[in-house]
């Protein structure tokens, strides 16, 4: 009698969290694309896959039975999420998870049907990690893999975690064959950005690379205490790195002494072994900003302190 309570309180407690996410999960939909889910972000936003909305015609977002005209706010390829601006939503936006997701954590996808009724599924978080390319631009930090049923109605919808807040979206164009979720708390700064300045921020360095081991030698120099114990190399002793083939004019990393020939090792006190870890790293709160850049140049090790750009159409 004891196990039969237990399941009865966590069938219950998971089909509550679903009530109280469900008015904030509504259907978007194109003229070109099926319907899909869609997050409300804010009193007059709603936060949506990319993907679901190729065609920036004719979009409408279905809520309460209501049929409402969205446009377009901004997109993000690489994350494959967009905003819709919308007015009279008159819907509670979602409260993101201020927890740490972990891999065994009971997990409720909320997504909406074809025709629009809220749909649901039971399962776990069972991997993390990142970061991820999408192919549409830089990686995605971080992703959560769940075994729940990635049906076509859980594309831009919810995954909840145990206390029924947001722990992800569901990215639907990052499948590939795995059930992908956005963290809450990327999908959230993304959708700040795309709500506020109709594109993500991201910064600019303006180096190529490619990775690189350390010769033995220059191991021992980033291991050396004489590097100082705020250097992520000297720390670690790792013996990787990125060399630098390429720098672009007029660029922050130019500009600010980065040279062809250096060993990136590590940057705003982040290790970084390859171009797509430095590239997750350029975030758009560095915009403007300086950071220290520790590199290998001849056999020595020395920080180069950059003030990094906005990255544009052109970088």
């Amino acid at each position: 009698m004891a196990h039969t309570n237990l399941l009865l309180e966590l069938s219950n407690e998971v089909a509550d969290a679903v009530d109280r996410i469900a008015p904030s999960v509504v259907q978007v939909r194109s003229r070109r694309w099926r319907p899909a889910a869609g997050l409300v972000f804010s009193p007059e936003h709603v936060l949506v896959s990319d993907h679901a909305i190729e065609q920036e015609e004719d979009l409408t977002v279905r809520v309460d039975g209501r049929a409402l005209g969205a446009t377009l706010a901004g997109r993000d390829p690489s994350t494959d999420l967009a905003v819709l601006e919308v007015s009279g939503l008159d819907a509670p936006p979602v409260v993101p998870s201020a927890a740490t997701a972990r891999v065994g954590q009971l997990a409720v996808a909320v997504g909406r049907s074809w025709s629009g009724g809220i749909i649901a599924g039971l399962g776990v978080i069972s991997s993390i990690g990142g970061p991820w390319r999408t192919g549409r631009g830089p990686a995605v930090e971080q992703v959560f893999r769940t075994d729940i049923t990635p049906y076509p109605g859980f594309t831009g919808g919810a995954l909840l975690a145990p206390d029924g807040s947001l722990a992800g979206v569901a990215a639907g164009i990052l499948l590939r064959g795995l059930n992908l979720v956005i963290p809450a708390k990327i999908a959230w700064g993304v959708a700040d950005m795309l709500a506020r300045h109709g594109r993500v921020r991201r910064a600019f360095l303006g180096v190529g690379g490619q990775p690189v081991r350390l010769p033995e030698s220059q191991r021992a120099a980033g291991r050396d205490p004489s590097a100082g114990s705020g250097s992520a190399r000297a720390q670690s002793g790792a013996d990787r790195g990125i060399l630098v083939v390429s720098v672009s004019d007029g660029s922050p990393a130019q500009r600010d002494g980065v040279m062809v020939g250096d060993i990136i090792l590590s940057f705003a006190g982040h290790r970084v072994d390859d171009p797509e870890t430095l590239l997750s790293l350029l975030t758009g709160d560095l915009i403007d900003h300086a950071a220290p850049l520790e590199i290998m140049r001849g056999g020595s090790l020395r920080t180069i302190t950059v003030t990094l750009t906005e990255r544009n159409g052109a970088n």
